[in-house]
């Protein structure tokens, strides 16, 4: 016998208050006027994020990770779409194999490729290098940029780069003013997510950035290293609110392409 539906509804929202109950007892804390966390508030204001934006320490932090998220997002995307446009439009023996091996970040541990990274990049120059945290983030993002851009490529319709080609453009035509326009408002969404998963990452960094690649998520873990503050609170009150928005403009992005 099947449950009703508003079981499902009710069962399906106590699952998303769980999943989001740590940040909704944590967020408030950050407006807390007392120097430790507790409840009940002390008192309600803006102490920490004054103290976040005057800290030229979080200040670089927070540019770092702007940066190096734009930067990685640009690059994750530039290198997925070619990936995800050649395993939706051939078929050929080992694409199975060869998806596989795209999507391999997303099966090994972070703290494994964080490592792995760290060892390459050290041997060619690039470890605790802005470049070396750019592309290491790319690479991160990049499987996941790539199923997505497969989802939005099997909504378009597979004859029209066929007919382009018929007509005589070539391959790299065909895609530029054929399928990247059918495929942009997925493409920009597939980039904003790349953008998000960069600026949420936390453990690479660990293993590449240097003094001066600090990011937001890295000096959170130095700041609780040595004390409890509530600078912390509230720079993961904005990552939050930037991640809440970054998933909203993903999925309206999704919605335009229909």
């Amino acid at each position: 016998m099947s449950l009703p539906r508003a079981l499902w509804w009710l069962a399906g929202a106590l699952v998303l208050l769980f999943l989001a109950a740590p940040v909704l007892v944590v967020m408030p804390l950050s407006f807390s006027t007392g120097a430790f966390p507790a409840y009940p508030l002390p008192g309600i204001g803006l102490r920490w994020y004054q103290a976040l934006f005057a800290s030229p320490v979080w200040r670089a932090a927070l540019w770092n990770s702007l940066g190096v998220a734009l930067a990685a997002s640009f690059v994750a995307t530039a290198l997925a779409t070619p990936a995800a446009v050649g395993l939706w439009r051939a078929h050929f023996p080992g694409r199975g194999i060869a998806l596989g091996l795209i999507l391999a970040p997303l099966v090994a541990p972070t703290v494994i490729s964080g490592a792995a990274l760290g060892f390459a990049f050290g041997r060619i120059g690039l470890a605790h290098t802005l470049p070396g945290l750019v592309l290491a983030h790319a690479v991160l993002a990049a499987p996941f940029v790539v199923l997505a851009e497969l989802a939005a490529f099997a909504r378009l319709d597979r004859t029209l780069p066929l007919a382009a080609a018929s007509c005589g453009a070539a391959p790299v035509r065909v895609f530029l003013q054929v399928m990247l326009p059918l495929a942009a408002p997925g493409v920009a969404a597939c980039a904003v997510f790349a953008f998000a998963t960069s600026l949420d990452e936390s453990v690479v960094v660990l293993f590449l950035a240097g003094p001066g690649q600090r990011t937001l998520p890295r000096q959170m873990f130095a700041v609780l290293k040595e004390q409890m503050d509530l600078t912390v609170l509230a720079a993961a009150t904005l990552l939050v609110l930037a991640g809440a928005v970054l998933m909203g403009a993903t999925q309206a992005l999704r919605r335009l392409q229909g």
